[in-house]
């Protein structure tokens, strides 16, 4: 369970949060919501799909696994790769709404607050420290990012261009495993678009994105070997 509340240099003077890396921290997932301003950063490491919700809609998440609470990219206390989602950075913080305000809410019981060590949010003084400074600034990126994504999401199912796929995978020990329920970019039917549905997907800036998500399925690959290598190492 979550226990959110909103930020203040008053009540959480001494918090401290724990901006490491390691399974007990929360980072041992197979995927985490991303957004399409992301997609150029997290194309070059991981796999990009899309999830359906409860009702129905369409999110696009960064795969790290192939398996459900597994992170791939998790060695110990260090994530292996040089960059990672932003949804992931911002923990354990979110952002919500009052009318014009963006505030800032902690989750403390979050196993990154739960330690009582790690980075300081506020000086004695009451100012926000660099760390602080940081998180905002993830926080607002992910949050504008978060509200442009329907708007590409739409794009994508005006012109039919999600299919579903499954990834049957045999593993080195011989074990055979399935990546299915999620999707991604119809290639053949993003070709067969005419010129006039690509002007508007590019005007819109969409186009990127899209060959982003096709650019990003080079990375299954890395996963399979990813899983190979912890497998072979009895993890």
């Amino acid at each position: 369970m979550s226990n959110n509340v909103l930020l203040n240099s008053v009540d959480h003077r001494a918090l401290r949060v724990d901006a490491g890396h390691g399974a007990a921290l929360g980072d041992d997932v197979m995927a985490a919501p991303t957004f399409p301003g992301e997609f150029r950063n997290a194309q070059a490491h991981y796999p990009i799909v899309f999830g359906r919700d409860a009702a129905g809609g369409f999110h696009p998440l960064v795969l790290f696994g192939l398996q459900e609470g597994a992170n791939l990219f998790l060695e110990g206390e260090r994530w292996d790769a040089a960059y990672i989602p932003l949804s992931v950075q911002r923990q354990p913080f979110l952002i919500g709404i009052s009318g014009e305000q963006r505030l800032i809410h902690v989750d403390l019981d979050h196993p990154r607050v739960r330690g009582g060590t790690g980075e300081a949010l506020f000086h004695d003084y009451g100012g926000a420290t660099e760390f602080l400074e940081r998180i905002k600034s993830i926080l607002l990126a992910l949050h504008d990012g978060i509200a442009a994504t329907p708007a590409f999401i739409q794009a994508l199912l005006r012109h039919e261009l999600l299919e579903s796929f499954v990834l049957d995978v045999r593993l080195d020990d011989g074990s055979d495993n399935r990546l299915a329920g999620f999707h991604t970019v119809d290639e053949a039917r993003l070709q067969a678009l005419d010129g006039a549905a690509l002007e508007r997907l590019s005007r819109d800036g969409h186009l990127l994105p899209i060959y982003m998500v096709l650019a990003s399925l080079s990375r299954l690959p890395d996963l399979i070997a990813r899983m190979n290598r912890r497998r072979a190492a009895g993890r």
